[in-house]
């Protein structure tokens, strides 16, 4: 894929995890995009809005998107790599490729995903990076509890911690 292609589209699911904070939720965004580019659907994360910790962005977008006969061709694009849910998602309904804005915060279920034969495009976008930093150390326990990595919870993959 593109890389201007790519980052273009990068900037729905950013606009929508900018929606997801000034809501005083977790700024994670997401856009499922068709075969030629068209936007099926759009979402954040709204774990923290609706009380539901399945309400996540790539959920939101999907969901949005509505019933398609296949997904064959279409594209997920987060601003953070999925996490094994999202990652799920993806695999369960045959979603050809996920543009990622960022894995330095947290490293999701993309590589699992390419190993499937999803087509990963890591963009490790500056500004998706600065706003999950930002609300990560505004809100660790918020995040903690978003990623399911809470303190003893040794089923659970933990996060990265952002360096710097």
């Amino acid at each position: 894929m593109d890389q201007e292609q790519a980052r273009a589209w990068l900037a729905t699911a950013v606009a929508e995890a900018r929606a997801g904070l000034a809501e005083g939720g977790i700024p994670i965004g997401a856009a499922l995009y068709g075969p030629h580019g068209t936007l099926l659907g759009r979402g954040h994360n709204r774990r923290v809005q609706d009380d539901d910790p399945s309400a996540h962005a790539e959920t939101a977008a999907f969901r949005a998107a509505g019933r398609q006969r296949t997904y064959r061709g279409t594209t997920m694009v987060t601003t953070l790599s999925p996490c094994w849910y999202c990652s799920g998602l993806v695999r369960q309904f045959g979603i050809s490729r996920v543009v990622v804005g960022e894995a330095v915060t947290f490293h999701g279920g993309h590589d699992w995903l390419a190993g499937l034969g999803v087509e990963i495009v890591l963009l490790d976008d500056p500004d998706c990076v600065a706003l999950m930093r930002d609300f990560v150390a505004t809100h660790p326990a918020l995040w903690q509890e978003d990623i399911g990595a809470g303190p003893g919870d040794p089923g659970r993959r933990p996060a990265s911690r952002p360096a710097g």
